[in-house]
């Protein structure tokens, strides 16, 4: 198994957190990040806490604010953030919340972006069996995008 390098700070909504808690994989994120945050309302979203997870508050609530006539708490605050933090990739899977982020040319994954990451990372062995478990809990990855992340990950 290759030994993950951690060099990434990123800052996450809360549905990655909680499809990986579902299916108890949250092990994966302190593997290939170094610092991970998340806003108060993402805690709030996702009702739990874990050491590596790094709460920081949000100073433009404006901005905020103006985010929430398009997108929920979790996701403006999460972009508010990375915004604040500068440099920072987000973590997002809502469409709707991407195209926001878009418009701020902030540097985007999502889950399933970072599973792949984690197989190159050599943190997982396969996506396919995550990728499976959490269709299993109402985890919605189009079928597209999972074809074409089983072909990256040369496990088609």
């Amino acid at each position: 198994m290759i030994v993950p390098i951690l060099q990434e700070s990123i800052v996450s909504d809360s549905t990655c957190l909680i499809g990986l808690e579902r299916i108890n994989r949250l092990d994966i994120l302190p593997q290939l990040y170094s610092t991970f945050w998340i806003p108060p309302a993402v805690k709030a979203e996702v009702g739990f806490a874990l050491p590596w997870l790094k709460v920081r508050q949000v100073e433009n609530q404006t901005l905020v604010n103006s985010f929430r006539s398009q997108i929920g708490w979790g996701e403006s605050e999460a972009i508010a953030l990375a915004l604040e933090l500068e440099a920072i990739t987000i973590l997002l899977d809502d469409k709707k919340a991407r195209r926001v982020a878009e418009q701020f040319d902030l540097s985007m994954t999502g889950t399933v972006g970072m599973l792949l990451k984690a197989k190159r990372q050599g943190v997982v062995d396969m996506i396919s069996p995550i990728l499976g478990a959490l269709g299993t809990v109402e985890f919605h990855i189009s079928p597209a995008l999972r074809r074409r992340a089983l072909e990256l990950a040369n496990e088609s």
